[in-house]
């Protein structure tokens, strides 16, 4: 069986961390940077879905996109 899901990243200009959206159940980032949030996400995703979803020795994919608004002058 193989199982999908997705994080996404988004900035949040007011507290300046990259925050998380997501259907894994339990899991929430908080990351100053890109590259730590997706080190954080590769940690925790198979962490919560083996706590949370009973998940263990099956093959998951997560989709991972990132969003940032920003003004042009």
């Amino acid at each position: 069986m193989h199982q999908s899901y997705y994080v996404k990243a988004s900035w949040d200009p007011e507290a300046s961390v990259w925050i998380s959206e997501t259907d894994i159940p339990g899991m929430v980032i908080e990351a100053d940077t890109l590259a730590e949030f997706e080190a954080a996400m590769v940690e925790l995703a198979p962490e919560m879905l083996a706590a949370n979803q009973s998940l263990k020795n099956v093959r998951v994919s997560v989709d991972f996109t990132a969003q940032r608004e920003f003004a042009v002058a």
